[in-house]
């Protein structure tokens, strides 16, 4: 880019200061496009987004069976620090992905997971039924997620598993302040 000469930058003077203005170099190289031809990035991200939907019940049924496989195995050889963080990584690529693949309550089922997996101090002496109660939820949430009423059921589903997970977590940490209070803070629900 060539360089402004002395001659192009302007001072005024006041009393107390001064204002230099130099010309902008980059109107040489912008171009003007009429608002027809304007592109939209944002349209064009939702329509890709609206291709790929069709596929996104099956990405959501691959995920579910790599939770439901980490579980299989959990229960098979206990919890090693591989399937604990097998276990983990799934319910938490599900709570990602859920929400964006239409599946916002298993979103917040995979989120309780997490939290359990996450603050609970021994994970051998969890009861194995909190474990399967949330697995099962998020697998009939995907197979079932096509009928209104059904939407409703799971996201009540969603709010029950949170309040059992999140009463046995202030149970099991009772004597771990610095972990209750995390517990116990409040973070962002998921809602329909």
């Amino acid at each position: 880019m060539a360089k402004n000469s002395a001659k192009d930058i302007e001072v005024t003077a006041f009393a107390t200061h001064h204002v230099i203005r130099q010309p902008n170099p980059l109107r040489k190289v912008l171009r003007r496009v009429e608002d027809k031809d304007m592109d939209d990035p944002v349209a064009r991200a939702e329509q890709a987004l609206a291709g790929l939907s069709g596929e996104f019940r099956n990405w959501m049924t691959i995920e579910v069976q790599r939770l439901s496989a980490a579980w299989t195995a959990v229960q098979r050889d206990g919890f090693t620090k591989k399937l604990r963080d097998e276990l983990f990584h799934a319910a938490h690529d599900i709570k990602g992905d859920a929400a964006t693949f239409g599946f916002p309550s298993a979103a917040g089922i995979a989120e309780s997971l997490c939290r359990v997996i996450e603050h609970a101090p021994d994970l051998s002496k969890v009861p194995a039924e909190l474990f399967t109660h949330h697995i099962n939820a998020i697998l009939a949430i995907v197979h079932e997620n096509t009928r209104l009423d059904s939407i409703s059921v799971s996201a009540e589903l969603s709010r029950r598993l949170r309040k059992v997970a999140d009463e046995y977590l202030a149970h099991v940490n009772r004597d771990r302040p610095e972990h209750l209070e995390v517990i116990l803070a409040p973070s962002i629900a998921p809602t329909e």
